[in-house]
C-alpha cells in the first residue's frame, strides 16, 4: 500500500520538479476524519523546489488521485496532503497485518547478543532486577520476531570479593552446614550482617580480599563453597524467570573470563593501553576530549576486576560468534563503565560490532513503604506473589462477571502480567514508578485491560462459533468505528520495527492500549454477531485480528492472555 502510494509521489515529484527517490513519510492522521494516512511532503520541499506547499500538495493530489486503491485525497492545513483508500485496499494491506502476527522465517546473517539480568549470585533478585530482565527480554523477543539470530545473555556476577565477604560470614556466623543446604535468604543475612560487622572490624575486608584472592588460585575448599553457592542460586533463578516467561540461551558468568583476563592484560600492556597507575595497579588513560576518568583494570595486588572480565568477555564475544550487533540493557549507573570498556576497546584497536547499552532509569516505589525490606532488598519473589494476592483481590470485586473455572490460574496470568507491563508500558530512560493500582486497573493502560480486552474478543469468536474468520475481499463502505479499528491494526508492523530498532518495548505497550480503547469502543458502538452479511463476516474478521495482534503483542512483552476472563 505504502509502496504504491511513494512510487506515484516521486513519479508526480519527477516529472514536475525533477526530483528523484523522495522519501516520504506516511503517517496516521491523528482523527479519522482526515484519512487514512498523510504526508506533510510538500512543507518539507517547499524551499527546495522554490514553490508554495499548496502548490506541490496539489499536484500530489492530481496524481495521487488516479491510484485505483484511493477513494479520495484532500489538502488539509498549509500543505498536508491526506489520502483516504478504498474498503478494498485497506483489506489487502491487512495481510501485513496478519503476517506480522507470526514469527519471521530466520533471516540469517550474524547473530544479535542480548545481555539482561545480570543478578549477583548468593543474593535473591531484588524488585529492581525487573527493569533490566524484563526490558532485555521483551527487546529480544523482538529481533526474534523479525527473524534475527538472538542470543539471550544472562551475564551473572558469580566472582569478585563478594564471595570472598560470603565466605568469612559463613564461617564466622554460620553453623555446620555444607554450603549447599543454606537458602538464599540465609545467604543474602550472612551477607548483610558482613557489613554490618565490618564497621567496627576493619580487618574482616582484608580477610575477605584475601579469601577472594585464594579462590582465584584456585583454593579447592574455596572452589567447592563457590561452587555450591552458585548451584543454590540458579536454582533459585530459574523458578523466578520460569514466572516472568524469561528464558536465556546462555548464562556465562564473570568466572567463565577469568583464565581469559591474562591474555587482554598482556595485550593492553604490550599496546601501551594499560599503564601503570597508583600502588602497581594497571589504569587506562583517556583523552581529554572523553571527559571519561581513569579506568581500573587491575588492583595493586595483581586482582582482576569487573572491567577486566569485561574487557575479556568483549574480546570473547566478537571471537566465538562474530555478533552484528551486542546489546547489554543495564540501568542509568553502569552509563560511565560501559562508556569506558567501549573506548578502552577502541583504544586496543579492536573491531568491534554495533554496540549499545541500553540504559533504563532507576525503580521508585508511589508506595513509599515498599523501598525498603530486611537487608534494603525488596525480594522480587514477594513482590510476585503479592501482585497474585492483589489480583485474586480484584477477582473477587469482578467475581460476578469473571468467566473461567481455573482462578488462580487467572490470578497468577493477571498478577504477573501486571507487574511485567506496569514496567514495560513506561518509557524505559526515565525513573520507573511501581504503582500498584495503576498496574492492576481494569480501565487504564495496564495487563488486566489488555487481558480482558482479548478475552472479549475470544468471546466474540465463540459465540459465532468460529476460531478464524476469513475477511471478505471488498467491503461497499465502511464505519467510521470499523475504519479507525482498521488503521490501527494496520499499525502493527511499523510498530514492532520501531520498537525492536529503538530498544524501546512501550512503543509496543502503548500500541497494544490504543488498540484496546478502539477494540472496545468498535465493540461497544457496532453490531457483531446480529449484523447481516457481509458486515457480520467483516466484523469477526476484524475481531479475530486484533486478538491475535492482541496475543502476539502480549508475548512479545513477556505477558500471557486468557481466551476467558
Amino acid at each position: 500500500m505504502y509502496e504504491t502510494l511513494t512510487e506515484k509521489a516521486n513519479d508526480v515529484l519527477s516529472e514536475t520538479f525533477s526530483l528523484s527517490n523522495v522519501d516520504l513519510d506516511w503517517r496516521r492522521p491523528q482523527e479519522a476524519m482526515h484519512g487514512d494516512i498523510s504526508t506533510a511532503i510538500a512543507l518539507k520541499l517547499s524551499k527546495e523546489v522554490g514553490q508554495s506547499p499548496r502548490d506541490i500538495a496539489e499536484k500530489l493530489i492530481e496524481g495521487l488521485s488516479s491510484l485505483e486503491d484511493v477513494s479520495k485525497v484532500e489538502l488539509a492545513g498549509p500543505g498536508y496532503v491526506n489520502v483516504w483508500l478504498t474498503p478494498k485496499a485497506l483489506i489487502a494491506a491487512l495481510a501485513d497485518t496478519r503476517e506480522a502476527c507470526t514469527a519471521r522465517v530466520k533471516r540469517g546473517g550474524a547473530p544479535v547478543i542480548v545481555e539482561y539480568s545480570q543478578p549477583n549470585i548468593a543474593k535473591p533478585l531484588g524488585a529492581h532486577h525487573l527493569l533490566t530482565t524484563l526490558i532485555g527480554q521483551s527487546i529480544a523477543n523482538l529481533y526474534e520476531h523479525q527473524g534475527y539470530d538472538v542470543i539471550k545473555w544472562n551475564y551473572i556476577g558469580d566472582w569478585g570479593t563478594q564471595f570472598g565477604k560470603l565466605a568469612i560470614a559463613v564461617g564466622k556466623w554460620g553453623d555446620d552446614r555444607k554450603a549447599s543446604e543454606y537458602s538464599i535468604d540465609e545467604l543474602l543475612a550472612l551477607y548483610v550482617r558482613f557489613h554490618e560487622e565490618v564497621e567496627n572490624d576493619l580487618t574482616l575486608d582484608d580477610a575477605a580480599r584475601e579469601a577472594f584472592l585464594k579462590l582465584e588460585e584456585g583454593d579447592a575448599h574455596l572452589q567447592s563453597f563457590w561452587e555450591d553457592i552458585v548451584r543454590t542460586t540458579k536454582a533459585d533463578l530459574a523458578a523466578l524467570y520460569e514466572t516472568l516467561h524469561v528464558s536465556f540461551d546462555l548464562d556465562l558468568g564473570e568466572s567463565f573470563y577469568q583464565d581469559k583476563t591474562d591474555a587482554v592484560l598482556h595485550e593492553g600492556r604490550e599496546k601501551h593501553v594499560f599503564t601503570e597507575g597508583e600502588g602497581g595497579s594497571l589504569i587506562v588513560q583517556f583523552s581529554e576530549e572523553s571527559h571519561l576518568p581513569p579506568y581500573l583494570v587491575q588492583k595493586g595486588d595483581g586482582a582482576t576486576l569487573y572491567s577486566t572480565r569485561d574487557i575479556a568477555q568483549m574480546r570473547y564475544r566478537i571471537d566465538t560468534y562474530h555478533p552484528q550487533e551486542i546489546l547489554i540493557v543495564t540501568d542509568i549507573a553502569q552509563k560511565l563503565h560501559f562508556e569506558q570498556l567501549v573506548e578502552t576497546c577502541k583504544q586496543l584497536q579492536w573491531k568491534i560490532p554495533a554496540f549499545e547499552n541500553v540504559l533504563s532509569g532507576r525503580m521508585r516505589f508511589a508506595d513509599k513503604s515498599m523501598s525498603t525490606r530486611k537487608g534494603n532488598v525488596l525480594k522480587l519473589k514477594d513482590v510476585l506473589e503479592e501482585a497474585v494476592r492483589r489480583a485474586e483481590e480484584k477477582i473477587a470485586e469482578h467475581e460476578e462477571s469473571i468467566q473461567t473455572n481455573d482462578l488462580g490460574a487467572l490470578a497468577s496470568m493477571m498478577g504477573v502480567g501486571a507487574v511485567s507491563y506496569g514496567i514495560l508500558s513506561q518509557n524505559r530512560k526515565q525513573d520507573i514508578i511501581f504503582d500498584w493500582e495503576k498496574m492492576l486497573s481494569f480501565d487504564g493502560n495496564s495487563a488486566p485491560y489488555l487481558q480482558y480486552t482479548h478475552a472479549r474478543a475470544k468471546s466474540v469468536l465463540r459465540k459465532a462459533e468460529t476460531e478464524h474468520a476469513d475477511m471478505p475481499a471488498d467491503m461497499a463502505d465502511l464505519m467510521e468505528k470499523e475504519r479507525v479499528l482498521m488503521g490501527t491494526l494496520l499499525e502493527f508492523s511499523r510498530v514492532l520495527e520501531e520498537a525492536r530498532a529503538s530498544h524501546i518495548p512501550h512503543i509496543l505497550a502503548n500500541y497494544l492500549f490504543q488498540l484496546c480503547q478502539d477494540f472496545n469502543s468498535f465493540y461497544n458502538d457496532t453490531p457483531i454477531l446480529k449484523a447481516t452479511e457481509p458486515e457480520r463476516q467483516f466484523r469477526l474478521a476484524l475481531t479475530h485480528c486484533t486478538a491475535s495482534v492482541l496475543k502476539t503483542g502480549a508475548e512479545l512483552l513477556t505477558i500471557s492472555v486468557p481466551d476467558r476472563m
